[in-house]
């Protein structure tokens, strides 16, 4: 039992460790997680690595390729769109059946908007987009259920993820005027407009990122670089003057 108890707990460090580097915005979408490194950093086998690679591939956090090995999700457009609906149901629900916040709650959400408020006056984009994140994890944690908590993190890692690869400085100023407004909402204990404003903002979110196509294929563009152009058209002579 101790030692099942053991292994539990190293499949839990390493997926809380690595969702929490996500978290932070230290790991890119695509980047490569190697079994050995972390079965070094980590002090376990390779196997136990494996062991909670497969716990994150089905949270949708990371994936694996044939022949390459584990990676960091990089969200397709399509997924990215799956990401926000999700989140637009799931939030707004949340939020809705909220019970009314306390002063201490109410303070904690100040105190989370002021971190926002400081890391975008000191142009700390990496910091301010980690925060953005955090403010909707906050909310989980406030309605008291593990699962959403659970769900909700995941949820927040994918858009981090997502976020790094298109979101700039104006939308994450939008994105702090939207939790305000929100914030604003549930200290007037107005949960079904607080609901309303998480709709917006993840609407407004979502907007603010280029997700139009589908990116450029890799292996395309690789062969458009590398093919030889095609050769000038034959010259036809003039004829000669009389």
């Amino acid at each position: 039992m101790h030692t099942r108890l053991v292994c539990e707990v190293e499949l839990q460090d390493i997926e809380t460790a690595i969702v929490d580097a996500i978290l932070a915005g230290r790991m890119r979408p695509g980047a490569r997680l190697g079994e050995s490194e972390l079965a070094r950093l980590f002090n376990v086998s390779r196997t136990r690595v494996r062991e909670a690679m497969m716990g994150l591939q089905s949270r949708k956090v990371v994936e694996v390729r044939a022949r390459k090995g584990w990676y960091v999700v990089d969200p397709s457009p399509e997924e990215a769109r799956f990401v926000f609906q999700a989140r637009r149901v799931i939030e707004s629900g949340l939020v809705a059946a909220l019970a009314p916040p306390t002063r201490e709650q109410c303070e904690r959400l100040r105190a989370h908007l002021a971190a926002e408020r400081a890391a975008l006056d000191a142009g700390n984009q990496h910091l301010a987009t980690c925060l953005m994140g955090d403010f909707h994890i906050l909310l989980a944690q406030m309605f008291g259920n593990p699962m959403l908590a659970g769900i909700l993190t995941d949820l927040t890692a994918r858009t981090i993820l997502i976020s790094m690869l298109s979101q700039t400085a104006v939308e994450t100023e939008a994105s702090h005027d939207g939790h305000r407004r929100i914030v604003e909402a549930l200290e007037a204990h107005d949960l079904a407009r607080a609901a309303r404003l998480m709709i917006e903002h993840i609407d407004e979110v979502e907007q603010g990122l280029d997700l139009a196509g589908p990116r450029a294929d890799a292996a395309e563009e690789l062969r458009r670089i590398l093919t030889p152009a095609p050769p000038p058209p034959a010259r036809v002579p003039e004829p000669l003057s009389r």
